[in-house]
């Protein structure tokens, strides 16, 4: 049992250090990357990953605040998924395919 608890600990605040990232790659990058990568703008993702790090550090992985816990961390990972490998291509000035 302890080490269930030890588990949920680690993916708790790794879930945390996540969004993190994902805020601060988000608050590092030039805001005319966002409409080129046609995302939304880069206030509207600091808020949204600003906001999901601070649910994932706020509310367990169990419990009912998993209920917060669960789309914070699918926002904080559409983010570093989806958003972060646009703006980097958008930002080394595309492919060469």
């Amino acid at each position: 049992m302890l080490v269930a608890i030890w588990i949920l600990e680690v993916v708790h605040w790794g879930s945390a250090l996540v969004g993190l990232f994902a805020f601060v790659h988000a608050l590092l990058q030039r805001a005319d990357a966002y409409s080129a990568a046609d995302r939304k703008t880069k206030p509207i993702w600091m808020l949204i990953t600003g906001g999901a790090t601070l649910a994932m550090a706020l509310f367990s992985v169990m419990g009912p605040g998993m209920i917060f816990w669960v789309p914070a961390m699918a926002a904080a990972l559409v983010y570093i998924v989806d958003v972060r490998p646009k703006l980097i291509e958008v930002q080394r000035g595309g492919s060469n395919w």
